[in-house]
């Protein structure tokens, strides 16, 4: 039975490359994509046109084998792929040493999209707005900071600089006002109702289909992801005393693993990569977890 859900096909192919593709090889076959694409109610023709354009914009590479045609990521998509998971699985644990990164840019009118681009870009890197052309960072990103401002031309519009924060409001106080932290902290509670009944229901079944698995995980990474697009990884010092975020993230990793076993053996069951590589197609993923560990890892 499809899954309800309002998932955009383009959205879809990012979870299903960054969870399950890179692991078998990096390619796969369309009519496996539009068979997963089934499961939540997206048709043949929203699958293709969905690669097309994003063949179109640089994120996908084709190539075909007799008449199939088969997906993979480009070098570009890969990037974001990896940085991705590694705001998924891998949180900065560093102890923080209370110095501010702070970059300040004056660019023209003319360049208005490079300006949107390069204040998006430093959203991604968690940087926060102080005014409208000085924005900070409490982790150290300079190397991406510079790849970014050299990859959009605009060295001379730029400039960096470190400092601890001394007079005005305290430390918590600046972040509360450089990041919208209370609608982030809500959309974590959100999550929390969400999922927290679904480690409940796994906890008291053992009937769960390897295709419910998949369609369920696929729904969590999918949910979950969208917080390293708006969750900035401030140090502890710097975040509300009801911060949801370290729970959120228990559960996310507990819930990942428990049903990983089902939701693999699913997509290998529908899965097809090129002719050449489907016998070498890597089928390590995360391990199973015993469910009598799920309520004490995700507490």
């Amino acid at each position: 039975m499809a899954a309800t859900s309002r998932i955009r096909p383009q959205s879809m192919m990012f979870t299903l490359f960054g969870d399950y593709i890179r692991r078998r090889g990096d390619e796969i076959w369309v009519g496996s994509l539009i068979k997963i694409a089934s499961q939540f109610g997206l048709s043949q023709r929203a699958v293709r046109s969905a690669l097309s354009r994003m063949g179109q914009n640089g994120w996908l590479r084709v190539h075909r084998v007799d008449n199939r045609s088969y997906y993979a990521p480009t070098a570009r998509a890969k990037k974001v792929l990896e940085e991705g998971e590694r705001r998924i699985f891998t949180r900065r644990s560093a102890p923080w040493d209370e110095q501010w990164h702070l970059l300040v840019y004056s660019i023209p009118e003319r360049k208005r999209s490079i300006r949107n681009e390069l204040r998006k870009q430093l959203s991604w890197l968690g940087y926060g707005p102080l005014s409208s052309g000085s924005w900070i960072c409490p982790h150290d990103v300079e190397a991406d900071v510079w790849s970014l401002v050299q990859g959009l031309g605009i060295e001379s519009c730029v400039e960096t600089f470190s400092a601890r924060h001394e007079v005005g409001s305290d430390s918590r106080e600046l972040a509360r006002r450089c990041w919208d932290l209370e609608g982030i902290n809500r959309r974590y509670r959100d999550f929390l109702t969400r999922w927290e009944p679904v480690l409940t229901e796994m906890e008291g079944r053992q009937d769960v289909s390897d295709g419910e698995c998949f369609v369920q995980r696929f729904l969590l990474i999918h949910e979950y992801r969208k917080f390293f697009f708006l969750d900035p990884e401030l140090p502890p010092e710097l975040l509300p005393e009801d911060w949801c975020g370290i729970k959120a993230g228990n559960l996310f990793h507990c819930l990942h693993q428990v049903m990983g076993e089902g939701a693999n053996r699913y997509f290998d069951s529908v899965f097809e990569g090129p002719p050449a590589r489907r016998k070498s197609a890597s089928r390590s993923n995360a391990p199973s977890a015993r469910r009598g560990n799920l309520a004490r890892a995700a507490s």
